[in-house]
């Protein structure tokens, strides 16, 4: 049977009867459940998910429906507290949600009957995002100058407020139904048939929700089409969510404004500056880094003591590239090296240096400490450290050990 919300998909609310309520589990998630109860009522304005287009939210006198699924033509619902079979129901509807599920669904009918009719791209399928859509569409490539083309005629039959509407037939054998284009009927599928009409464009078997007339549809935006594997991914926004999506690039140019010191039109530009900037800053900040690296293992080497073969050093700013040259600069099998980069007291990289049988003995109770991972290779100890806060720990087991 054809449910209210399908026959009058602007109805906010209707008054109704519960005919059966039964204890249900709905899944959210593998590992999330919620136990509550699925009610049947004998009509409703709640659109259960179908065609490509999600369920709707709303309440059962005042009590928020969490899911809506289709059974065997009837609506059912997913609540958390049981209802009377016989009483009387209060349904309501999520508007704005359902009307922003009418916007995008009667939009992506409209984009495909238009890129059907200007270049025979057949819609392979649809989804409905909670931001943004996409259509599958059944060809290789598709120009720039296509995409603009298709959008323009969209907009021009929105403009021109073409009628929309729904139409049941009783019998999948109607003779009028092989004008309507379908991808088929769900196996469940029981009672009459449904075909959505654009007024003078097309026809298509849908059970979804959608708007009286095209105007409706305030504007279609189609923002890129993403290639795939013989097909493309044309992916678009209608009504509301073109107006939320240029509120969103208004504000995000206005913060850029305000921190780039210039109009959206030289962003590019400027931004392609700054990273070559950036690059060039980067590049010298590594090779300063190396340059520390060995002035540090010069100014040891200058300072160390007959009794005195321990290094801990810590660069906030250094990498494990740092750490290397340093043990490389060092080059002395009877010093024993403990570095570290990174914040002082969060995570960070460490590097242990000395033989092996020290290696052995300090390198995991270093790890450890610093409650991280490490590994060992060519006479180094080395991995992640996520305590820093510990290095004062290390070094005073370590000069206990090397210095007493």
């Amino acid at each position: 049977m054809a449910l209210a919300c399908q026959k009058n998909c602007y109805l906010k609310e209707l008054t109704t009867k519960a005919v059966s309520c039964e204890t249900a589990t709905l899944v959210i998630t593998k590992k999330k459940k919620i136990s509550g109860f699925e009610v049947i009522l004998e009509d409703t304005v709640l659109f259960p998910e179908g065609g490509g287009q999600p369920d709707d939210r709303g309440t059962l006198n005042d009590t928020e429906v969490l899911r809506v699924t289709r059974r065997e033509g009837n609506g059912v619902h997913f609540v958390l507290t049981p209802i009377d079979v016989g009483s009387e129901v209060e349904v309501k509807v999520d508007w704005k949600r359902r009307f922003d599920h009418m916007q995008q669904h009667s939009g992506q009918h409209l984009v495909t009957a238009v890129a059907d009719a200007m270049y025979g791209f057949k819609t392979m399928s649809w989804n409905l995002g909670e931001t943004e859509s996409f259509i599958e569409l059944n060809t290789s490539s598709i120009t720039q100058d296509q995409i603009d083309n298709i959008e323009r005629v969209v907009n021009e039959k929105i403009r021109d407020a073409v009628p929309m509407y729904p139409t049941l037939y009783d019998s999948i054998d109607d003779p009028k139904l092989k004008e309507a284009r379908t991808r088929g009927l769900p196996d469940d599928h029981v009672g009459p048939v449904r075909v959505v009409t654009i007024e003078g464009m097309e026809n298509n078997m849908c059970c979804g929700t959608h708007v009286s007339n095209l105007s409706h549809l305030q504007a279609v935006k189609l923002l890129v089409c993403e290639k795939g594997k013989g097909k493309c991914y044309l992916i678009f926004l209608v009504g509301d969510r073109v107006l939320n999506y240029a509120q969103k690039c208004y504000n995000n140019n206005k913060a850029l404004t305000e921190r780039l010191k210039t109009g959206p039109d030289n962003f590019a530009e400027l931004i392609d500056k700054l990273q070559k900037t950036s690059k060039s800053t980067q590049k010298n900040a590594v090779t300063l880094l190396r340059d520390l690296a060995v002035l540090e293992a010069e100014k040891f080497k200058q300072k160390k003591s007959p009794d005195n073969h321990l290094l801990c050093l810590h660069r906030k700013e250094g990498d494990v590239e740092f750490m290397n040259i340093l043990v490389n600069e060092v080059n002395d099998q009877t010093v024993t090296l403990f570095l570290t980069v990174g914040d002082e007291k969060t995570t960070g990289m460490f590097m242990f240096a000395a033989d092996e049988a020290t290696i052995t003995k300090f390198g995991p109770k270093i790890a450890e400490l610093l409650e991280g991972k490490g590994f060992s290779r060519y006479g180094r100890y080395q991995g992640k450290a996520n305590k820093m806060a510990n290095r004062s720990k290390v070094e005073n087991i370590l000069r206990g050990h090397f210095i007493g």
